[in-house]
């Protein structure tokens, strides 16, 4: 089942580099209490992902910020070591936002929102997406038809739905 406004997101475990290599992050611990965006992309380092995607949100920290949103949290089914390196090249990091890893790709099949591309070397990859959660409740949710698609899921887009 795909998620949908007014669902309750399932507590996760994601992952992080830290300073001793990869660390569990929770994702009900992020959630608890506060407001969030969550955007997720089909993989680091891809085309419109880390020209569209991550730029939009890097552009629009702030307006969030303005809006209440605490933090910012990027999510790819990649590994915690390529989603800090893509976090650092892209400015992301700097921008403060989160990058986690959805290694296996559980938050992201509990949510309805994988697919796979063979073709493409894509397996078990997230949708694009972006949603604002409060508490842990979606409240707005913005998902693309098509994978190579960054317009109402793009950072633009979700400030506009606020």
């Amino acid at each position: 089942m795909t998620i949908t406004v007014g669902d309750k997101l399932p507590g996760a475990s994601l992952l992080v580099l830290g300073e001793n290599g990869p660390e569990a992050v929770s994702l009900g611990e992020k959630m608890a209490g506060r407001k969030i965006v969550i955007f997720a992309v089909p993989g680091a380092y891809t085309g419109v992902c880390t020209t569209a995607h991550v730029p939009s949100f890097i552009r629009t920290a702030g307006k969030f910020a303005e809006k209440g949103v605490e933090e910012i949290l990027c999510i790819s089914v990649n590994d915690p070591f390529v989603m800090k390196a893509w976090g650092e090249v892209t400015g992301a990091a700097a921008a403060g936002i989160t990058m986690l890893a959805d290694a296996e790709s559980a938050f992201t099949t509990a949510i309805g929102m994988d697919f796979t591309a063979p073709p493409a070397g894509l397996i078990k990859r997230s949708a694009r997406y972006a949603m604002l959660v409060e508490d842990g409740v979606v409240k707005v949710l913005h998902k693309e038809e098509s994978p190579g698609a960054c317009e109402i899921s793009a950072g633009e887009g979700l400030l506009a739905a606020l």
